[in-house]
């Protein structure tokens, strides 16, 4: 890959809207996982939910903005303000800026609102800018209106891989000279009102058929619902939010005296074609993704310093991203303790579409400061692992290389590759 710059990063999640505070409380291993708010519609079991509390659309955008958006675009709009101003370029050159998104879901929460106004107060009560606000493609279109940009303005929607391509997407765009400069990242909508709280007696089916599918952890305690590579892990937790990027071709940001966080040295990403929800058992094509990033930056498995893992919990899902991890970093790569290895997701529960800029985010930060995050809540790791799972604490170490991967249903494998240098 071409040496493409991260100038950068902007993030609305569960943990804040400012990515400081977010890693900071994700080292003090803060869990910000709750009760939902449409937990008293459950009988027999507790329903989690992990809101982006803090946010709120007003401190962002104007209101009719806010009217003909739906939570997904808003989230972007915001975490994309925020990279924008960390990278400090003063105009956007508007033919040379190309905007790459990724979601899962975009705008269902407005089709699922505007279906229960539909049901319980008839057609009248059914938001009018209902069209434009359920179009996955809107928040990447908000945010090429919002800046008055044409150059290209993808949206990638590749379930929870869809940041990892996204970016991914973005350096290819800089690299076949397309574009000199990307936003580029990932937003999940929230299934609530944005300050986490329920909206009148709308429940989100989404809740229920994840609970159907067997997706939820079936615990009573909130510090125990989402456990990513721990031996009791049971299911996950949906979490919301957005984390946005800057990339630039790395001359460009020299050029302009940019604050250079990091490099994004190389990409993967490859269908794992075995099954909608689960992953193929052994990880082989999970590690193939790990590998194809890696030989994008022309590195070993050995070069790398730790590894943020998608890691979300599920007993499957967890044991083929082990196996994966294993072939390609096992103990023989790594001798000694093995590859420091976590994942964000036991604070923050999954986050979906985002999760993937989130880790790279919260990476960044890391090793520009030598700490590198824990997994929140876990205490038990799987003993099949042949790499250091850390988890109790954040790890005080030096790390040049991080590797991040998400992986996605409908077999959607992405991993990539970071330095800080």
């Amino acid at each position: 890959m071409a040496e493409i710059a991260i100038t950068g990063t902007g993030i609305v999640s569960a943990l804040g809207t400012d990515t400081v505070d977010f890693h900071n409380r994700m080292l003090a291993g803060e869990t910000a996982i709750k009760a939902a708010p449409w937990a008293d519609e459950v009988e027999g079991r507790d329903a989690w939910h992990a809101s982006a509390e803090a946010f709120n659309p007003g401190d962002w955008m104007d209101r009719r903005i806010e009217d003909g958006t739906d939570l997904f675009a808003q989230f972007t709009l915001a975490a994309a303000d925020q990279a924008l101003r960390q990278a400090g370029i003063g105009e956007l050159d508007s033919l040379r800026t190309a905007v790459v998104n990724g979601t899962s879901i975009g705008g269902v929460r407005a089709v699922m609102k505007a279906q229960y106004a539909l049901d319980t107060a008839g057609p009248d009560a059914v938001p009018r800018k209902t069209m434009i606000q359920i179009w996955p493609n809107m928040a990447a279109a908000q945010i090429a209106m919002r800046y008055g940009l044409h150059g290209p303005s993808l949206t990638v929607t590749t379930a929870c891989a869809s940041s990892l391509d996204a970016i991914g997407t973005a350096a290819r765009l800089i690299e076949r000279g397309e574009a000199d400069v990307a936003i580029a990242g990932g937003t999940e909508g929230g299934l609530s009102l944005a300050d986490g709280s329920r909206d009148g007696g709308f429940v989100p089916v989404m809740f229920h058929t994840a609970n159907l599918y067997g997706m939820e952890a079936p615990s009573h305690d909130p510090n125990r619902a989402m456990l990513p590579f721990d031996i009791k892990r049971s299911g996950i937790v949906t979490g919301e939010g957005a984390g946005v990027l800057i990339l630039e071709r790395a001359a460009h940001a020299k050029a302009r005296g940019a604050q250079i966080l990091g490099y994004l040295r190389g990409y993967g990403s490859l269908a794992d074609g075995f099954h909608p929800s689960s992953p193929e058992p052994s990880g082989i094509w999970e590690a193939r993704a790990m590998e194809l990033a890696l030989g994008d930056a022309d590195m070993a498995a050995g070069d790398i310093g730790a590894l943020i893992a998608h890691a979300t919990g599920t007993p499957k899902g967890d044991t083929a991203e082990i196996r994966a991890i294993n072939k390609v970093h096992g103990g023989k790569v790594h001798p000694g303790r093995g590859l420091p290895v976590a994942s964000i997701k036991g604070h923050i529960g999954h986050s979906g579409a985002s999760s993937g800029a989130m880790a790279i985010i919260t990476g960044l930060l890391g090793m520009a400061e030598d700490r590198f995050i824990h997994i929140a809540n876990t205490d038990e790791p799987d003993p099949e692992a042949e790499f250091d799972i850390v988890h109790g604490q954040p790890r005080k170490m030096k790390c040049r290389c991080l590797q991040v991967n998400s992986f996605g249903f409908g077999g959607q494998n992405a991993s990539v590759v970071l330095t800080r240098d």
